[in-house]
């Protein structure tokens, strides 16, 4: 039994010295060389690999947030359209209730310069008959009752707010005074009516109809 032990550790013994004599130094700095760049590579490779997905989440994180600020400025483009559509229709609402106020008010004012222009042709005729030299008693007499109904009438339309525009004597205003004639007047200056030959009428700060006229030059 312990003859066998001690063959066998001759033999382990042997068997290492072997190994010594057949592995050379430089084989063995050689393995270990390689087992080193082997470690490195894994490790260079393992960084590597970070890095590619470290590169990759970077680029989907850009992706991502280019996604977001596109969307982002879509919403916002679309906000200020409605925005502005919104303004465009508060304006538009302001400009017809401003409008329709306007047109009320005018209304209001204006309400009787339909039936006034419709009584004008009346009222120049009753001028016209006034302008008739009475030959007998009788015709003073209807020329008078003719005079008194077109006192009525005139008194009426100023209740109304209308009035006859004044202008024999005053400078001639294209506003109110429409020209038909031009004469020379010694002793009158340039520009002042002369003569009229219809009546021109306001209502409130409206012409309604302006005065026929003859003007000096």
């Amino acid at each position: 039994m312990d003859r066998r032990l001690r063959f066998s550790f001759k033999e382990v013994k042997t068997l290492q010295e072997e190994s010594k004599e057949t592995l050379k130094p430089e084989d063995l700095n050689q393995e270990n060389t390689a087992e080193n760049n082997d470690v490195e590579h894994e490790e260079l490779s393992g960084q590597e690999n970070e890095q590619a997905d470290d590169v990759q989440s970077s680029n989907q994180e850009n992706e991502q947030e280019q996604e977001l600020t596109n969307k982002i400025k879509e919403l916002e483009a679309q906000l200020e359209e409605k925005e502005s559509r919104y303004l465009r229709l508060l304006a538009d609402f302001d400009n017809f209730r401003r409008r329709t106020k306007l047109d009320r008010e005018a209304d209001e004012k204006y309400r009787a310069q339909h039936l006034i222009t419709n009584l004008l042709p009346a009222i120049d005729n009753f001028e016209r008959a006034m302008q008739i030299e009475p030959d007998t008693e009788q015709t003073k007499a209807l020329l008078e009752g003719v005079g008194m109904v077109y006192r009525s009438i005139i008194e009426a339309l100023k209740t109304e707010g209308a009035e006859q525009i004044e202008a024999v004597g005053n400078e001639f205003d294209p506003n109110l005074h429409q020209a038909i004639m031009q004469a020379e007047e010694e002793g009158t200056e340039e520009n002042i009516v002369l003569e009229e030959f219809q009546k021109g009428y306001l209502l409130k700060d409206r012409v309604i109809r302006p005065s026929m006229v003859k003007v000096s030059k």
